[in-house]
């Protein structure tokens, strides 16, 4: 196995070009022992099929593993990201797969949903218009314009945040 000493950008983009090996990449990452080709291969096709293990074809299960054997495995161990013991037939993540990490955003930086922020405040806002009309009586120190001025500015603070926190990346 050829192992590289770092990873440029591009063979990261490579990499994680094709999806077999994204998924190979993040099963492996979630494991902290070495499976068998034959069984990962298994997880690979019923991810792909979007089935269980247990209600594979032999054909799909084939279907991936040569192609895993022949070409990905070999690839993901030629980066230096995995080992691949031939005899044994067990795949495992090397410490070198840190260095995707620096080309991925953070995985506990969860984005913030935007669009149902933006809809919470229109729901308020609705909610306020409903609520006037049919309790004008209730209502009846506040005026229309107020209400319409706290909606939008309601709305330009959310999108000023929104602006800032994504120009912050």
């Amino acid at each position: 196995m050829s192992q590289q000493d770092s990873l440029t950008q591009d063979t990261v983009y490579d990499l994680l070009s094709n999806a077999r090996r994204r998924f190979v990449l993040s099963f492996l990452r979630g494991r902290d022992e070495p499976i068998e080709l034959s069984e990962l291969s298994k997880r690979v096709a019923a991810w792909e099929n979007e089935t269980d293990v247990d209600d594979l074809t032999d054909q799909q299960v084939k279907r991936v593993y040569v192609s895993l054997y022949q070409t990905h495995i070999p690839k993901l161990a030629d980066s230096g990201l995995v080992d691949y013991d031939k005899d044994t037939g067990e795949v495992s993540l090397t410490s070198n797969i840190e260095e995707l990490d620096t080309y991925l955003p953070e995985g506990d930086q969860r984005e913030i949903p935007w669009q149902y922020v933006y809809a919470a405040v229109a729901v308020a806002g609705l909610a306020a218009y409903v609520a006037m009309a049919l309790f004008p009586a209730a209502f009846d120190a506040i005026s229309m314009t107020a209400v319409n001025v706290v909606i939008i500015a309601a709305f330009g603070v959310v999108a000023a945040v929104h602006y800032w926190m994504r120009s912050r990346r």
